[in-house]
């Protein structure tokens, strides 16, 4: 009877403050943050910088070979540069191995034997700094950024499916 009485109180206010409540989770297209530049080399020594990738939708994965999760990870970012990248997709791996530890030649390896299709880059503090701050990062992290330059979305861990979701409404 009391849980009644709460229920007919609560239902009225409940439903009176839907439409404010949804107006103030309404996400605002195209207002992410601008992605901070970058300049990372890759496997080869090649540099790469966010301004190279412009008009370009581009997955910035932060991973390491050692992670099981970001393992998890590649098949799907091989699957999602096969299947967009003639739309404008480019996925850039971040390694954040600890160079003693994966060298370069360790890393081209990785790459062959997991048949990595997306270019690989070698972090550094800089990168780390802008995209993380002072906070220790969870990997893998992924950093969905617009053909604008403006992060659109931003996945911790791995989830099957959650960022070809969020990608396809981008290369459209």
């Amino acid at each position: 009877m009391r849980l009644n009485i709460k229920i007919r109180f609560f239902l009225p206010i409940f439903i009176l403050a839907m439409p404010l409540l949804q107006l103030s989770c309404q996400a605002d297209v195209g207002a992410g943050p601008p992605a901070p530049d970058f300049s990372l080399q890759d496997l080869s020594g090649n540099d790469h910088s966010l301004p190279k990738y412009s008009g370009k939708v581009v997955l910035l994965d932060f991973w390491a070979t050692w992670c099981p999760p970001c393992r998890l990870a590649i098949p799907e970012l091989i699957s999602l540069q096969k299947k967009y990248g003639d739309r404008g997709l480019v996925v850039l791996g971040v390694s954040v191995d600890d160079p003693a530890m994966a060298t370069k030649t360790y890393l081209r390896a990785f790459k062959n034997k997991f048949r990595i299709n997306y270019t690989i880059l070698r972090v550094n503090r800089q990168v780390m700094a802008d995209y993380f701050g002072n906070a220790a990062p969870a990997i893998p992290t992924m950093f969905l950024i617009d053909r604008e330059g403006r992060i659109q979305d931003k996945f911790v861990g791995f989830e099957p499916g959650a960022v070809e979701k969020s990608a396809a409404k981008l290369v459209k």
